[in-house]
């Protein structure tokens, strides 16, 4: 599949047509056989075509793109040299990865040196994510300690997790106006592999999945790998446009629809009361799964924190909504503690599935999450006072030294979504790397190629001075000299 879906079949082969409508507008303006080599290794790394995927052949894909097929041979030389294909006698050249490439997803991970976030070698505007608390880790940290020569007593295998942990899981869910019984929780290893989780047991390959677009970039990756047809609502400034939403929705009858209603993840926006309700009514009628991600939810800055979005459904009418969060954003990406709210019956479905995975979550990070999350409502207040100075701080640094681009302050959430006016996004990125500055361009959240090339993602997560320094940096490359221009493709990647 084409606009932004990965590229499989069932012979695992890529047509000429289909290659060349996944390819960006103006491809063979710059000099032929190497912009399109780039772009397809572009496309390889951001999987929108899958590994070990056969290409077209040369004549047909050169006929597609309206290049002579000596360009196609010149680009497919360089992919092969390059290690992104390799080719097989009489049976033509096949997707591939150099020796050693990390995959997909990895590098923001990394950061921006690619030895883990916030290296010496630069900063890392990439991962929207605060360090761990300190006073509140050491704590939980302890108290853990002092429960783990219990826990080691027994097997350790706790495949719906620590009974302890969905307890109060689901007692937080019941205090925030959705009841909730421990049955009704799967605790897992971050809001990604719950995701991952829900996608694997509900969706099979060309099945019809709606997200928003912009939305988030891992989730997105989840779905290609899925090999699932996906479909966008818009994001706006503005918020949902919710008459397009239930209209996508009723023309698409989706098997699984993916929302951030809770200060969304990239453009910060929360979803009004009344939305939700026509949202959960839509998903309803075309008996489409709704997993809504809470990731996000407790960062609320501006706002009281809202209701889980399935406390609003009447009577039964939840039974269709699976909601997921983690640990990760109010308190820290590697306590990798993450859950699933669901119907009892959901819940050993997405067990069994889970099981065959990794058989289990680790009992010492369950043990330690649980007094973090307990003590979540009297912890979180100093972090989003922390987090409101830091956004302000970004704020005024963007004021000074980018005063032409523009953004909507978020009630929430961890990033500004900004508009640079032009769309430069990628190439910005690029050059803002080499000054030692790795951000995630807009065009990694999009769910279509080539949108979003006039956004960036800038997280306020880090120290103000060095937000300051970080967007001067951003600064001085997007005023450089010589013109930022659109360019093809390359891949970021974020969390």
């Amino acid at each position: 599949m084409a606009n932004g879906r990965i590229v499989q079949t069932a012979d695992r082969a890529i047509g000429s047509r289909q290659l060349a409508a996944l390819l960006p507008p103006g491809l063979l303006a710059r000099p032929g056989y190497r912009a399109l080599a780039d772009a397809v290794r572009t496309l390889i790394l951001d999987g929108r075509i899958a590994l070990h995927v056969r290409l077209p052949a040369e004549r047909e894909l050169a006929e597609a793109v309206g290049a002579s097929r000596a360009t196609v041979t010149g680009a497919y030389d360089l992919l092969r040299e390059s290690g992104y294909a390799h080719s097989r006698r009489g049976s033509g050249t096949w997707t591939d990865l150099p020796e050693g490439h990390r995959p997909v997803g990895a590098h923001a991970l990394l950061g921006a040196g690619g030895h883990g976030a916030d290296a010496d070698c630069g900063t890392d505007l990439a991962i929207a994510a605060m360090g761990a608390p300190g006073a509140a880790l050491t704590e939980a940290l302890a108290w853990a300690a002092a429960k783990l020569p219990e826990a080691a007593r027994t097997p350790g295998y706790h495949p719906f997790g620590l009974p302890a942990l969905r307890t109060a899981v689901a007692d937080r869910f019941t205090r925030r106006g959705l009841p909730t019984r421990p049955e009704q929780i799967l605790v897992t290893a971050g809001a990604q592999q719950a995701f991952a989780l829900v996608v694997s047991l509900l969706c099979r390959a060309g099945d019809r999945v709606v997200t928003e677009s912009p939305t988030y970039a891992n989730a997105l990756d989840a779905l290609r790998h899925a090999r699932v047809r996906t479909g966008s609502i818009a994001v706006s400034d503005a918020g949902w446009d919710m008459e397009i939403a239930e209209s996508t929705l009723r023309q698409t009858v989706p098997r699984l629809a993916y929302v951030i209603p809770d200060f969304h993840n990239p453009t910060g926006a929360l979803m009004p009361p009344e939305q939700r309700v026509r949202l959960l009514s839509a998903a309803r009628r075309t008996g489409t799964w709704l997993v809504v991600d809470e990731t996000i939810a407790d960062i609320a800055l501006d706002v009281a924190a809202p209701a889980p979005l399935a406390s609003l459904a009447p009577p039964g009418g939840a039974d269709h909504v699976m909601t997921i969060g983690s640990l990760s954003k109010t308190h820290w990406g590697g306590l990798r503690v993450g859950w699933i709210r669901a119907t009892a019956k959901m819940i050993t479905e997405l067990t069994a599935v889970r099981v065959a995975a990794d058989m289990t979550g680790s009992v010492l990070d369950q043990l330690v999450a649980l007094p973090l999350l307990e003590g979540l409502d009297r912890s979180l207040p100093e972090r989003l006072a922390e987090l409101r100075v830091r956004r302000a701080a970004l704020v005024r640094a963007l004021q000074r030294h980018t005063p032409e681009w523009s953004w909507q302050l978020p009630p929430g959430g961890l990033s500004l979504w900004v508009d640079l006016g032009e769309p430069v996004s990628s190439a910005l990125s690029e050059r803002a790397a080499a000054a030692g500055v790795h951000i995630g361009r807009g065009a990694r959240f999009g769910v279509d190629p080539g949108t979003f090339e006039h956004r960036l993602r800038i997280p306020y997560t880090l120290p103000a001075d060095r937000l300051d320094e970080a967007v001067r940096r951003l600064a001085a490359a997007f005023h450089e000299g010589v013109p930022l221009t659109p360019a093809v493709r390359r891949p970021h990647w974020v969390a």
